[in-house]
C-alpha cells in the first residue's frame, strides 16, 4: 500500500518512485514557453482561450509567434486588441481561417487581413460556438438549434422540423492544439482559473487533442481540494508556467 500524507484533514496519496503519476507529472511540464509549442506545424486547427482581455494565453501567443507557426485555423471569440491577445498572430500574417463569434471593433490587424482578402472568417454565435466545442468534448456528433435559422448562419445547413419549428444542424469544432490560460495546475494538470478567465478555456481543453495551459503557479498534487478543480487533468497534456505578460487593451 502506497502510504498516505497527510495535508491538514485529507489524505493524499503519495505516488511511488518511479510510479505512473510520477512520470506523467515530468511528460506534463515544460522548462520553457518555447518548447512547449516547439512542435505545432503549419497548418495546423488552434484554439485560443480567453474573452476580452481575461484569461487569453498571451505568453503561448507570444511563443507561437516566435516560432513562426502559419498558416493557422484559429478558433477564438474574439479577434485580438490592437496588437493583443491574437492581434499579434494577424499583425504577422499567420492565419488563414478564423472560426469567431466577435471579431471586435478594434481587431485592427484582423480587419487588415480580412479586408485585403488574406484571410476567411466564419462567423459563429457566441452560444452556438461554445455547443460546438462543448459537442466536440463530449463525443457528440452535432445538435440542432434554432439559432441562426433564415440568416447567413444557415447557409448550406442541414435544416429540419423539430416540435414544430425550424431548427439547423450544428457541427462539432474539434482542434488539434488548445492554448489555454489557467491560474494554477498541480503537476499532473488539473486546472484552476482566476474569475472571468475561465470563460472558454474549460472547453477548450476537451475539445482539443493537445491541450496546452500556460499558468501562473504549479503546484504539489494534493494541494488544490478536488472541489475546485475545474479542468481535470485528463483533458490537460502540457503546462508551463508562464508570469508576467498581460494586456489589457
Amino acid at each position: 500500500m502506497v502510504a498516505p500524507r497527510q495535508r491538514g484533514r485529507r489524505s493524499v496519496p503519495v505516488a511511488p518512485q518511479g510510479g505512473s503519476d510520477d512520470c506523467a507529472m515530468k511528460e506534463k511540464i515544460y522548462a520553457s514557453l518555447d518548447a512547449v509549442v516547439a512542435d505545432i506545424p503549419d497548418g495546423a486547427q488552434i484554439m485560443f482561450g480567453g474573452f476580452g482581455g481575461a484569461g487569453f494565453p498571451n505568453n503561448l501567443i507570444h511563443a507561437l509567434a516566435r516560432k513562426g507557426t502559419k498558416n493557422i485555423t484559429a478558433i477564438s471569440n474574439n479577434c485580438g486588441t490592437r496588437e493583443g491577445e491574437l492581434g499579434l498572430m494577424f499583425k504577422n500574417n499567420k492565419i488563414k481561417h478564423v472560426i469567431a463569434s466577435f471579431p471586435g471593433p478594434h481587431a485592427s490587424y484582423f480587419q487588415e487581413r480580412f479586408a485585403a482578402k488574406e484571410l476567411t472568417l466564419e462567423l459563429v454565435p457566441q452560444g452556438i460556438l461554445c455547443e460546438r466545442m462543448r459537442a466536440a468534448g463530449a463525443g457528440l456528433q452535432g445538435f440542432y438549434t434554432t439559432v441562426g435559422v433564415g440568416t447567413e448562419v444557415a447557409e448550406g445547413k442541414e435544416e429540419r422540423l423539430l416540435e414544430g419549428e425550424r431548427c439547423i444542424l450544428e457541427l462539432p469544432i474539434r482542434a488539434d492544439y488548445a492554448l489555454i490560460k489557467a491560474q494554477q495546475a498541480d503537476e499532473l494538470g488539473n486546472l484552476t482559473y482566476r474569475l472571468a478567465a475561465r470563460n472558454f478555456n474549460p472547453i477548450m481543453a476537451m475539445a482539443a487533442k493537445t491541450t496546452i495551459a500556460e499558468v501562473e503557479e504549479i503546484v504539489p498534487v494534493g494541494t488544490i481540494d478536488p472541489e475546485h478543480v475545474m479542468t481535470p487533468a485528463i483533458f490537460v497534456h502540457r503546462i508551463v508556467q508562464a508570469k508576467g505578460l498581460r494586456y489589457a487593451g
